[in-house]
């Protein structure tokens, strides 16, 4: 077993996972897996840059998960098992640089940022290595069952972009857009200031702005991956925080629980019921659901009219949602080099 931390950067949230990894299996034992939502991507899409609140931000985090990957032992010198992904945000962002230097500085290794194919290919590693593992035979024979079989549409809907993936043991094709929750809300949603104002319920022009957006990103996609198959369909799998929210609100549970959430199969006219309920509800409203991190109460909406619009382009009538997503791809990455 290898012991690794991965980090992964995104438009909204910073995450960290703590695992032991046998390369060889896959099999993940996790140790540590915490999540902050930085809203690294703040004003971003209107400015080009990242916002220097919004890397202080980050930065305080980084140097919480640099104590979390210190306290667990997971080594480091110069060939550290410590792998630093950053995605859409640091992607766009003329000043970049800023960012890499403050990461290099506080975790010791350079944040790498990756492009949205990159980012694809981490998601679907991460989303599907369980399921193909129990499509296996001698799994199958211990009772293990899958959520669902291959091949797979893996959709990863983040803040700043969304990465969309269809594979069955590997990647077959894949296509990042910008489309994320926190553009659609700021460009749509947001006043001047960069803020939704209250009392933040959508008017029926700007909910059909953000979809008349993500139809036009849905049809960049299909030059590249086939949404609508006709060799009999995609096992879909939703990631990311707006898909595990819509689940744990489907779910109707108490408060958040990924055990619960996990390989959860949410029907299609359940998002499309909890995607009006988000759409048509104020602030306050949203704010109040058990499961809702405050992070997420302005951007939900945006991030669940995505899964609706391609549910319904790809025909989809559920989808499997996954609490293992780019930062377990990103793991398994660093294991397989410690490994080798």
């Amino acid at each position: 077993m290898k012991r690794v931390a991965a980090i992964d950067c995104g438009t909204n949230s910073i995450r960290l996972l703590v695992a032991d990894i046998d390369p060889d299996t896959g099999a993940l034992h996790e140790l540590d897996r915490r999540m902050t939502i930085v809203r690294l991507g703040q004003d971003v899409d209107r400015t080009g840059r990242l916002a220097p609140e919004a890397l202080e931000r980050t930065f305080a985090a980084c140097r919480e998960y640099a104590e979390v990957i210190r306290e667990h032992g997971v080594p480091g010198g110069p060939h550290p098992a410590l792998r630093f992904v950053a995605t859409s945000a640091s992607r766009d962002a003329s000043n970049r640089e800023d960012f890499v230097r403050g990461v290099r500085d506080i975790l010791g290794v350079e944040p790498e940022v990756i492009t949205g194919d990159e980012e694809a290919a981490l998601s679907f590693a991460g989303a599907t290595r369980e399921l193909t593992a129990h499509q296996d035979p001698a799994a199958q024979s211990q009772g293990q069952s899958p959520a669902g079989a291959g091949p797979y549409l893996v959709v990863d809907i983040g803040g700043g972009s969304t990465e969309f993936v269809v594979g069955d043991r590997a990647v077959r094709a894949a296509r990042s857009v910008n489309v994320g929750c926190v553009r659609m809300t700021e460009r749509h949603l947001a006043d001047a200031t960069g803020k939704v104002p209250e009392p933040g319920t959508p008017t029926e022009a700007q909910i059909a702005a953000i979809r008349a957006d993500v139809e036009a990103a849905l049809d960049t996609v299909e030059q590249t991956v086939p949404l609508r198959p006709t060799d009999g369909g995609y096992t879909l799998v939703g990631l990311a925080g707006s898909v595990t929210t819509i689940a744990a609100i489907a779910l109707d549970l108490p408060a958040y629980d990924s055990a619960a959430i996990h390989h959860a199969v949410i029907p299609l006219d359940r998002v499309r019921e909890i995607t009006d309920r988000l759409l048509h509800s104020t602030h306050a409203e949203r704010a109040a659901i058990p499961v809702m991190h405050p992070g997420r109460v302005d951007v939900i909406g945006a991030g669940a009219l995505v899964l609706l619009a391609l549910m319904e382009r790809a025909g989809a009538r559920e989808v499997v949602v996954s609490e293992h997503d780019i930062l377990d791809g990103i793991a398994f990455g660093v294991a397989e080099r410690a490994g080798g």
